[in-house]
């Protein structure tokens, strides 16, 4: 019954990770700028998420303390989201997931420092191979500077947020966390959108299609795919989580190629900068692994 269990939760897992692989693309198709695609994408997975925890009875109470811990890191995920998709739209989606897989050299180094910990060596192992990685991206895919920068930006603010939170789901289910986060990286932006007026003249006349993909991109990639990424995690060990979710770019790479096919042509340079960079992530979980068993 158990492997039955593991088998299913395995599949799960990988449909999540996929999914998240297909936001990238998403990014690309939704024809509205950065700070608009998160707002409607924030907007329709609090709706969803506030749906089914009625329809679950979930209880959504927590402490006036954890609200404002939750709404306060929620304006970080804005803005991961937002340099994520501005990233994509300023390069191209196989560029941009590769410098978000810089999210692991990122957190090697500023979890540490936040909680106080001696940095490891193998960490700064990793984190070399990943830098190298980045300086050929950079050098053989100058036209896309900007968006490399913006990518791994985002890699900066996911990893603050992911260490943040990885202290924050000690005390509070992470669905849970997860929804107020989300609902308040939509007031956040809603502000921002009210201060440069954006939002005063907003009509909502998005061509269908992008209606078609934000519904996506709101429900299946935003709540549904949290949801279950959560409800695996409770029996998959952390390592088989870390492996299988550091294939989202190689999805992610795949897919473009399948949608937008030569606009995703890179340089030899990048390609042998994104190995780098993706061989270092999958072998940190099993490095940490080996570590945490001497």
């Amino acid at each position: 019954m158990t492997g039955s269990t593991d088998t299913k939760n395995l599949a799960i897992l990988h449909f999540t990770v996929f999914i998240w692989g297909f936001t990238g693309i998403l990014g690309a198709l939704i024809s509205i700028n950065a700070v608009e695609m998160v707002w409607y994408r924030v907007l329709i997975a609090s709706v969803t998420l506030f749906i089914y925890f009625r329809i679950t009875g979930t209880s959504l109470k927590v402490s006036k303390k954890q609200f404002l811990q939750f709404f306060f890191t929620g304006s970080i995920v804005a803005l991961h989201w937002i340099l994520f998709f501005h990233a994509i739209k300023v390069s191209t989606v196989s560029v941009t997931l590769v410098c978000l897989s810089s999210f692991t050299l990122f957190t090697a180094v500023l979890e540490p420092l936040i909680k106080r910990q001696a940095i490891q060596k193998g960490d700064v192992f990793i984190g070399l191979v990943i830098i190298l990685g980045i300086y050929l991206i950079f050098k053989f895919e100058t036209k896309y500077t900007l968006g490399i920068i913006l990518g791994l930006s985002a890699a900066i603010a996911s990893s603050i947020f992911s260490i943040i939170n990885s202290t924050l789901v000690q005390k509070t289910e992470a669905k849970i966390i997860g929804f107020y986060e989300i609902g308040g990286a939509f007031f956040w932006i809603t502000i921002y959108r009210l201060l440069d007026k954006s939002l005063l003249t907003e009509r909502l006349n998005l061509p269908f299609s992008d209606w078609i993909y934000l519904f996506i991109l709101g429900t299946i990639c935003t709540a549904l795919a949290y949801v279950a990424g959560v409800s695996v995690m409770r029996s998959l060990s952390a390592f088989r989580v870390a492996l299988i979710t550091n294939l989202e770019p190689v999805y992610g790479i795949i897919l473009a190629f399948i949608f937008f096919g030569n606009k995703e042509t890179m340089t030899p340079g990048f390609y042998i900068g994104a190995c780098l960079i993706l061989a270092a992530v999958f072998l940190y979980p099993i490095y940490k692994k080996r570590k945490n068993q001497f």
